[in-house]
């Protein structure tokens, strides 16, 4: 007999490379404007004083290979190509060598968004849950553990729709790195292993259609894939 009045979500967990196991996903953190170029295109500038984040659910996770629906309440759905990375152990108030310690593996993630929602968001200075926080709109490709994938340097990060380049830069553009997102997320959070944080995007975001295929990737990390569905009349 069940301990719940309905039956409970499955795990949602991102396959490691080299492991039978997958990584059971508990939060997702997001890093807003870590790169100039894409902060410029969206009308903005990159906060040098701090990081600062947005969360997407766990529910509205989903794996790279996808089929998912476009999504409702939108006339502007954008690609967000992310290098993400997730924890492997628990830190409060890191320094940089705990922050670095506590990365165990690297992966291809987008932040699909509701663009005229977060808009209205930034318009009204109200939270930007609708343009952000959309089922299937996190889309994660299998993980790298970070001993395999080395040290950030300058990687290629890249998407395509329908096969068309949109977004070409390198990790070394970002801001923030990935420790000193450690370090400063972890002031505020009792951070542990199962939590994903997206590291922001590059330029050249824009919108796609149902029945587009977004493809993007990493030097080094499995490629991503998503495929957004034809609604039927």
């Amino acid at each position: 007999m069940s301990d719940y009045l309905f039956e409970a979500p499955e795990v949602f967990a991102l396959p490691v490379a080299g492991e039978a196991l997958g990584y059971p996903v508990r939060r997702i953190f997001c890093v807003g404007r870590n790169y100039a170029a894409h902060a410029a295109e969206m009308g903005g500038e990159v906060d040098r004083e701090a990081p600062w984040y947005f969360t997407k659910s766990v529910a509205h996770a989903v794996l790279s290979g996808a089929e998912v629906d476009f999504p409702p309440g939108t006339e502007n759905y954008h690609h967000e190509m992310e290098l993400a990375f997730v924890l492997g152990a628990s830190v409060f108030e890191a320094t940089e060598a705990e922050a670095a310690a506590a990365i165990y593996a690297y992966g291809c993630a987008l932040d699909m968004t509701r663009r005229d929602r977060q808009q209205d968001g930034k318009d009204n200075r109200r939270p930007w849950s609708l343009g952000k926080d959309v089922e299937g709109s996190a889309v994660f490709a299998p993980l790298t553990k970070a001993a395999e994938f080395g040290a950030l340097a300058a990687q290629a990060i890249h998407l395509e729709v329908d096969g068309e380049t949109r977004q070409a830069a390198d990790l070394s553009e970002m801001v923030w790195s990935p420790t000193e997102i450690v370090m400063h997320l972890s002031r505020y959070y009792h951070l542990t292993a199962g939590d994903v944080i997206l590291t922001g995007t590059p330029a050249g975001v824009g919108p796609v259609t149902a029945g587009q295929v977004i493809t993007g990737g990493i030097d080094g990390l499995a490629p991503i894939r998503l495929a957004l569905k034809v609604t039927k009349s």
